[in-house]
């Protein structure tokens, strides 16, 4: 019985542009895996990105985030969007893959043909998103979703890079925690186009509301045009009448994005997304050439023995190394 033929890469990007999901799938564990034919096929699929709502939720671990998107997504769904979600979590420090599952955390739309999930693995890289993060947005976008949701690991002052991703970034923060307290000093409240104040039906959340909105009052500059929204929510309730806030949440996000749109905000948002791909794409390359060109060499150990005991130092060698291989 001869096997079955892997379909060429031209023809999982034409797959994935008709929104095969099997094909979208395949496709980010290519850029996950980091293979050779990872930057010939986001050749392809770049031209057919672009047109998505890229929305970032970030906050500490345990402020919620997960059960927001379970509902951000169901009520996007109800206005017949269809929405990707890439949720980035912690890597087993053994296999580097993702610790959490999605499907646990977002079971009620496993099984519906609009909605596109992916957790993806840190991999170590700090600013809270995985290096691949940017691809797989890219992937998303070809595949056809008008909603693309993407949910940082909640380790606090490391989750800045999401502001290069998302054009709509929301802060999720909780009171009683001290999270007002350490985002105004980790400057975290500033990449934040929408502060959610979940659970917002615990106590002290009155005060920490309060606290919030001066903060914002007195220390954004009202010059930029769009100031953060503060919206309290109760995302988890035992009751579904209980639930609080999500609909003014979404209607947030609709209004920042419609300000970036007749501002045109949303070029210069756009511009910074490139720079950081462009920025991340040299990064890796330039890795790729060097690591090829001492490989088998013992160059690597000699480095490492040199540092060590002293002869060298780390700008010494990446000086000599650049020099050599890409003659700088």
């Amino acid at each position: 019985m001869s096997r079955r033929k892997s379909p060429s890469p031209e023809e999982l990007v034409e797959k994935l542009l008709s929104g095969d999901r099997r094909a979208a799938a395949r496709l980010i564990t290519i850029i996950e895996d980091q293979s050779d034919q990872a930057n010939d096929m986001m050749k392809m699929i770049f031209p057919h990105t672009g047109r998505s709502m890229i929305i970032g939720l970030t906050g500490s671990g345990g402020s919620g985030k997960s059960t927001l998107i379970d509902h951000l997504i169901g009520r996007f769904r109800a206005m017949d969007k269809k929405v990707g979600v890439v949720a980035v979590d912690p890597s087993s420090p053994f296999s580097g893959g993702a610790l959490l599952g999605d499907r646990i955390r977002f079971q009620s739309h496993a099984i519906d043909d609009g909605v596109f999930i992916r957790s993806m693995a840190s991999r170590g890289y700090l600013g809270g998103l995985a290096r691949g993060t940017t691809d797989v947005v890219r992937v998303m976008e070809a595949m056809g979703n008008d909603v693309i949701i993407i949910e940082t690991l909640g380790a606090g002052q490391d989750e800045i890079d999401i502001i290069h991703l998302a054009q709509t970034c929301i802060l999720i923060l909780t009171p009683g925690m001290g999270d007002d307290i350490q985002a105004m000093k980790a400057g975290i409240m500033e990449i934040a186009d929408i502060i959610a104040l979940n659970k917002a039906d615990l106590d002290k959340a009155n005060l920490c509301l309060s606290s919030l909105e001066t903060s914002i009052h007195y220390g954004m500059d009202k010059k930029k045009g769009w100031l953060p929204r503060v919206v309290p929510t109760i995302a988890f309730a035992s009751k579904s009448t209980d639930i609080r806030g999500v609909d003014e949440l979404v209607q947030a996000i609709m209004d920042h994005q419609a300000y970036l749109h007749e501002t045109r905000k949303i070029d210069e948002v756009r511009n910074k997304r490139i720079e950081q791909e462009l920025g991340l794409v040299f990064k890796d390359e330039v890795e790729k050439v060097v690591f090829a060109g001492i490989k088998g060499t013992g160059k690597k150990r000699q480095y490492i023995e040199s540092i060590r005991a002293g002869k060298s130092d780390p700008y010494s060698v990446v000086k000599e190394v650049l020099s050599t291989f890409l003659r700088v």
